[in-house]
């Protein structure tokens, strides 16, 4: 079963956005940060501790690249780069 969120860690959430909250634990004084389930995801191989297969981490490298924009046509210029160096304008 999950937590509930009270009022004011709801109220922190939003006016974070998508940045991490710190939720402090008063018994321990132990910092937890509180982050949405997708950023997580996102990071999780990071906490695993099962190392990543080769062919896992090519696929997450492939997601990031999408993710900057490695795959947009206007990127091909830097797969020429060689052909074009050194030339003069």
């Amino acid at each position: 079963m999950a937590a509930q969120l009270s009022d004011e860690l709801r109220r922190e959430l939003e006016q974070h956005g998508d940045r991490p909250v710190e939720v402090v634990d008063p018994a321990t004084q132990k910092v937890y940060l509180l982050i949405p389930r997708e950023q997580y995801e996102r990071l999780r191989p990071i906490f695993e501790a099962d190392p990543l297969s080769p062919l896992e981490q090519r696929e997450l490298l492939r997601q990031a690249g999408q993710r900057a924009g490695w795959d947009d046509p206007a990127m091909d210029a830097y797969d020429r780069y060689d052909e074009h160096r050194g030339r003069k304008p």
